[in-house]
């Protein structure tokens, strides 16, 4: 690889006060946001979607906050309460008035199940529809939920969080769903975040046993939907061991792809162009 290379991580977490429920990595110390510069610097990216952890609840203010003082280095996908009486133009002023790239939710909790499985949410759905907002969903064990409101809003697009994979599994128990998965594929407007992979599997480094499934989820959605990401907070590796993964150990993938899985398709997902992704895109 070259230093044409664009490197932008699909998700990583950071906070600026202490919390009993930290990510692991940093113990109960928070990440912020000169934390994940400097982390980014030294492994080579360029840029990041930052996800609100879960314990700011619905506060997205410090990530906004982050990307408007660098708005060449961060983009956040903010967290919004889908529970809340229905209200389309809160969720459409929300968006349009922080600058934020789109919303990430959560339905890892039996209390959310009825706002992606049921019609509950279906009133989001329509309004992030018709306002072109992307969505990422963490939805381990609910992809009859995703299918639902992907064939409902065929031109909402969504993005599953980590493979689809929920936070407890490892190796091959972790993709017990890959035929629900892959069968999503034939939906256009599902993609995947192939986020938190290192998590995902007790082999050392480069996690040869998880390559076969990965493989499989390229053959079925293809570069273009298909986006890395480290959840840097979670690793139980460097960050450059992360980008490595792909860069060097699944021949598979040919240059091309690369630059697309590594960020260029991310970038054209979200509509968050920048100058270098430009300028680097027509480099090969």
């Amino acid at each position: 690889m070259t230093n044409d290379l664009y490197i932008v991580d699909s998700q990583i977490h950071i906070w600026d006060v202490d919390h009993p429920e930290a990510i692991p990595r940093h113990g109960d110390k928070p990440l912020r946001l000169g934390d994940a510069l400097a982390e980014m610097d030294a492994a080579g990216v360029d840029r990041a979607v930052i996800v609100p952890p879960y314990w700011v609840q619905f506060d997205n203010s410090y990530a906004l906050s982050a990307a408007r003082k660098h708005p060449d280095r961060f983009g956040v996908m903010g967290r919004f309460d889908i529970s809340e009486p229905t209200n389309p133009d809160r969720l459409i002023k929300e968006f349009k008035t922080t600058g934020m790239l789109g919303f990430r939710l959560l339905f890892n909790t039996p209390i959310m199940h009825p706002f992606l499985c049921g019609t509950a949410g279906d009133w989001f759905w329509s309004a992030a529809t018709d306002a072109k907002i992307p969505v990422m969903l963490h939805a381990p064990g609910m992809l009859d939920g995703v299918r639902r409101v992907a064939s409902l809003f065929p031109t909402l697009p969504l993005a599953i969080d980590h493979m689809g994979v929920g936070r407890a599994v490892r190796d091959d128990a972790a993709f017990t769903h890959l035929p629900e998965l892959l069968e999503l594929s034939k939906l256009p407007n599902v993609s995947i975040k192939l986020s938190t992979l290192p998590i995902f599997s007790n082999d050392p480094y480069p996690y040869v046993n998880l390559h076969p499934y990965l493989k499989q989820l390229f053959e079925s959605y293809g570069a273009e939907r298909l986006f890395w990401g480290s959840d840097l907070s979670r690793l139980p590796c460097s960050y450059r061991v992360c980008i490595n993964l792909f860069l060097n150990e699944l021949p598979w993938l040919s240059r091309q792809d690369i630059k697309g899985i590594m960020g260029q398709s991310l970038c054209s997902w979200l509509d968050w162009p920048s100058s270098k992704s430009l300028n680097s895109s027509s480099i090969l």
